[in-house]
């Protein structure tokens, strides 16, 4: 049987690192994407907290096969460039859009940005969720779809999250974030002709690396490890129904329970909701 291939954007740590690990671990060959590969790299680049050194030493012991390409999502010509490289060399079966810059330096000069009203926030970060992210989810998966639609199946996955749809403390990352739905929901619109799906996919609270830092600040009773949501994109690749759930939103918990997956402590995450967030309408 054919290896399945997944392209993971932004894997050096957190939620990407969480979704190579848990493909892996399904034997799928597994492509990576980080700015810095190694800790002296990661110290010349302040803006990663993390390298791919700890995810290579990992995947020695899954059945998968990794792949690691060192890519600024910054610049379309490397994007496009890695994505070709991977394509040569066989098929490409799913992207997965996680890089998601602008998070970086949520305190400036000891002054908590992150949580200012929009008229107050540094352009830097629109730049980064807008010209940087976005953009990059959409070379990533124009590069991608061609190979997609020539073998009549794929799966693109926009990594997302519940401020796309409620107020989440940051107004440019809800934009950002309602975009990444729209952008998934309108890819799908043009590739259902051809049996290819893209999805929007919510995580719930995740034990990153960065959450785990401040634990003390959250209640970690319902948390997903990383690799959960990346079980959970298995799960979605296996579905005979997946061109029904395509061009929508979707909750990974939710998939969850609906697929029989659960966490790697076997843990079975509540799929949070809007009154979660204290939406009641």
């Amino acid at each position: 049987m054919e290896r399945v291939v997944a392209l993971v954007t932004g894997a050096s740590r957190g939620v990407g690192k969480g979704i190579a690990l848990a493909l892996l671990e399904q034997g799928t060959t597994v492509h990576v994407t980080a700015r810095t590969l190694t800790k002296a790299q990661a110290a010349s680049h302040p803006q990663e907290s993390g390298c791919l050194e700890e995810l290579v030493e990992a995947a020695d012991a899954l059945p998968g096969k990794l792949t690691i390409h060192v890519c600024d999502h910054q610049n379309d010509d490397e994007t496009v460039r890695m994505i070709n490289s991977i394509r040569q060399s066989g098929n490409l079966d799913i992207l997965v859009n996680n890089a998601w810059p602008g998070y970086e330096n949520m305190v400036e000069n000891n002054d908590f940005t992150w949580g200012r009203p929009f008229w107050e926030q540094p352009t830097w970060r629109w730049d980064a969720m807008m010209g940087v992210a976005l953009r990059a989810a959409f070379v990533a998966a124009r590069a991608s779809a061609p190979d997609m639609i020539a073998r009549r199946r794929g799966l693109i996955v926009n990594i997302s999250f519940w401020a796309a749809e409620l107020y989440e403390g940051n107004a440019i990352y809800g934009m950002s974030k309602a975009a990444a739905n729209k952008m998934a929901a309108d890819f799908a619109h043009e590739l259902r002709p051809h049996n290819v799906a893209a999805v929007a996919l919510y995580p719930g609270l995740v034990r990153t690396e960065a959450v785990m830092r401040a634990a003390e600040y959250f209640d970690l009773s319902n948390s997903e490890s990383p690799q959960f949501i990346g079980r959970v994109i298995a799960g979605l690749w296996r579905d005979r129904q997946l061109l029904e759930k395509s061009g929508k939103a979707l909750i990974a918990a939710k998939l969850a329970m609906e697929f029989g997956i659960s966490d790697i402590n076997g843990y079975c995450p509540r799929p949070l909701t809007r009154e979660d967030f204290g939406d009641t309408k």
